[in-house]
C-alpha cells in the first residue's frame, strides 16, 4: 500500500541564512511511518540567491526540489511551487519560521481525525533578542489561537502554516491569484476555497515558531505592517468599509493625543490601527505607499 505523500512548500527572497535553518529543522520532521514527504523551494528572487543552499544541502531526508520565480510577486511564487507538488497534500511554511518535530504529523493527524479540506496551525514569536517591554505587553508578534477542531472563517487564516489536501486544487489553474502579490493571496486563496464549500480546521498542536529579528522591534516596521495590512483590504472593501476607515482615522487622531499618556504599548496598539485604516483608504485615492519588500527584515 502506497503511504499519503506530503509536499511541504517553501517561498523564500533573498534570505538564505534563514532557509538553511528551515531545511535542516524539516529534515528530522516526525512521520510514524504514516507517510512520506518532499520539499520545493521557490525561490522569488531573480539572482537566485537561494540556489547554493539547496543544492548544498545533504543529501539525506526528504527529496528536495529547486525552482526559481523571477517576478517578485508572492502569488506567482507560491503558485510555482504548488506546480512541483507531488503527492495527496501540500504545506506551506514560511521561510523565516521553524516547525516543531512533530509539525507535519500533528497537521496530517488533524486533517484525517476532522475530515476537514485543510488544517491551519499555530505560529509563535521567537526572539532572537530580548524585546523591548512594549513589544511584548502590547502581544504586537502574537496571533490568535484556537481550540484543536475548530472550523475557521477564511479572515482567521494565512500560509504561515497550513496542510491542506491537492485535490481541492482541481480545475484551479491559479490557486493564488497574482494580483495579490503585494499580499492578501492567502486570504483570497482561503475565501475562495470555502465559498467552494471546502472546510478548514484548526490544530493547536501544530506548532512552528517565527524568527522576530531585532528590525522587527521597530515601530517603523509594526507601523508599516499595519499600512500593508490595510492596503491589501482594498480587495475586498466596499463603500462602507472606506466610510468605516475614514471615520476611524478621525477618531483615532484624535485619541492619540491622550494614548501617550497611557503607555507606550497601548499608545502603539492604537497607532497601529490608525495605520491599518489609513492604508486602505489611501487606495480610496489610488495611493499605494508600500509592498511586501518593505517587509522583508
Amino acid at each position: 500500500m502506497t503511504l499519503p505523500h506530503i509536499t511541504v512548500c517553501i517561498c523564500t527572497w533573498k534570505r538564505p541564512a534563514l532557509l538553511a535553518r528551515l531545511l535542516e529543522r524539516l529534515r528530522c520532521q516526525q512521520t510514524e511511518g504514516r507517510f512520506s514527504y518532499s520539499i520545493v523551494v521557490a525561490d522569488n528572487d531573480r539572482l537566485e540567491s537561494a540556489r547554493s543552499i539547496v543544492e548544498n544541502f545533504p543529501g539525506s531526508g526528504p527529496a528536495l526540489t529547486y525552482c526559481v520565480e523571477p517576478e517578485q510577486n508572492i502569488a506567482r511564487a507560491r503558485n510555482k511551487a504548488l506546480d512541483l507538488a507531488k503527492g495527496d497534500y501540500a504545506a506551506f511554511i514560511d521561510d523565516d519560521e521553524l516547525p516543531e518535530p512533530n509539525w507535519l504529523l500533528a497537521l496530517f493527524t488533524a486533517c484525517q481525525a476532522h475530515h476537514s479540506d485543510g488544517v491551519l496551525g499555530p505560529v509563535k514569536p521567537f526572539f532572537e533578542q530580548k524585546p523591548p517591554s512594549w513589544l511584548i505587553r502590547g502581544k504586537f508578534c502574537e496571533r490568535h489561537a484556537h481550540s484543536t477542531g475548530t472550523v475557521l472563517d477564511w479572515r482567521q487564516t494565512r500560509t504561515g502554516n497550513v496542510l491542506f489536501k491537492r485535490e481541492i486544487l482541481r480545475e484551479i489553474p491559479e490557486p493564488f491569484r497574482p494580483q495579490f502579490g503585494d499580499g492578501g493571496e492567502d486570504n483570497d486563496f482561503f475565501r475562495r476555497m470555502m465559498e467552494s464549500r471546502r472546510i478548514f480546521t484548526w490544530c493547536n498542536e501544530a506548532v512552528v515558531f517565527e524568527l522576530v529579528s531585532p528590525a522587527r522591534f521597530k515601530r517603523s516596521y509594526i507601523l508599516k505592517r499595519a499600512l500593508l495590512r490595510g492596503q491589501n483590504r482594498r480587495h475586498y472593501a466596499d463603500g462602507y468599509r472606506f466610510a468605516k476607515s475614514a471615520a476611524a482615522c478621525i477618531l483615532y487622531s484624535l485619541a492619540l493625543p491622550f494614548l501617550v499618556f497611557a503607555g507606550q504599548h497601548i499608545f502603539m496598539k492604537y497607532l497601529m490601527r490608525l495605520f491599518d485604516h489609513a492604508g486602505l483608504l489611501l487606495t480610496f485615492f489610488g495611493l499605494m505607499p508600500l509592498g511586501n519588500k518593505y517587509l522583508s527584515e
